[in-house]
């Protein structure tokens, strides 16, 4: 926000309430929806406003990512190797869009890993996480049963979408 001279920062606390809501621009809106809009912000070009500030912390989020600031959380790789040697079908479902999660994928993980992902993105979906079309589009997809289906989730809407 700082670098769009919008005199916005979010604590801790507040971005993991911020985190019930699916989406990057959906949490920018939900915020200021609540807190109230900065005034460099007009409320004809809120949408478009959002869209540009949530491309540019995209860009920044992916430069840390290849620069190797964020890694991938601890026995992720171990439990990918495990299940790509047994034949399990893998994906990823986010709410991201599917180009960030492809390349997240492929930097953390390698190419070779990223090769044996199918991606179901934010929007690729109507409704986003918490809502469960990813998950039901990539079970449609990809022929899979539900109920043998495992699901590894990293948030609370997340684990809500599953269900």
């Amino acid at each position: 926000f700082q670098n769009n001279d919008i005199p916005e920062s979010w604590s801790v606390s507040r971005y993991g309430k911020l985190l019930e809501i699916g989406g990057g621009k959906e949490r920018m809106t939900a915020h200021w929806n609540e807190v109230g809009w900065p005034e460099r912000i007009p409320p004809e070009g809120r949408a478009e406003t959002v869209k540009e500030l949530h491309l540019k912390k995209t860009d920044i989020f992916m430069t840390l990512i290849d620069e190797g600031k964020i890694p991938l959380r601890s026995g992720v790789l171990r439990l990918v190797d495990e299940a790509i040697e047994r034949g399990v079908q893998l994906a990823v479902c986010s709410t991201s869009n599917e180009k960030a999660v492809s390349n997240l994928v492929r930097t953390l993980m390698g190419e070779e890993r990223r090769e044996k992902f199918r991606i179901f993105a934010g929007d690729m979906v109507k409704k986003k996480k918490p809502a469960p079309d990813v998950y039901l589009m990539a079970v449609e997809t990809m022929g899979l049963d539900k109920s043998r289906c495992v699901i590894v989730e990293d948030s609370h809407i997340g684990v809500g979408a599953a269900v």
